[in-house]
């Protein structure tokens, strides 16, 4: 029994580990572009 909790913990931490690196060094940067609207404002004057 305690094999498999300790193979549980085990495996939590490895895939802890793995989602932080994979955070911080994989390349998640946003694609970014320019976007132009024009507002009109509904005032009273």
């Amino acid at each position: 029994m305690w094999r498999i909790i300790k193979a549980l913990i085990v495996l939590a931490l490895l895939g802890i580990a793995g989602l932080s690196a994979y955070a911080y060094l994989a390349d998640m940067r946003p694609e970014q572009s320019e976007i132009k609207v024009p507002v009109t404002l509904n005032a009273v004057e």
